[in-house]
């Protein structure tokens, strides 16, 4: 999905048509909508991570060497 809205910003930026990349994006997140709402029907309760619980697992880098945040 990053990659769909990348292409979207980069289509407007450039001032191009960006209906079917939109188009798409928006798929996309009513596809994820529609899943997190059946995990909740089924039961699922915990709390799903966001960006920043990833961006604090991605490895950085340090004098040369990867170092965890």
């Amino acid at each position: 999905m990053a990659d769909v809205e990348a292409s979207v910003r980069d289509l407007v930026n450039r001032d191009r048509d960006c209906t079917e990349r939109a188009q798409a994006q928006m798929d996309l997140r009513r596809k994820i909508n529609l899943l997190i709402s059946e995990w909740k029907a089924a039961g699922g309760g915990e709390v799903l991570p966001d960006i920043r619980d990833r961006v604090r697992l991605r490895p950085m880098k340090r004098d040369g060497r990867i170092a965890r945040r």
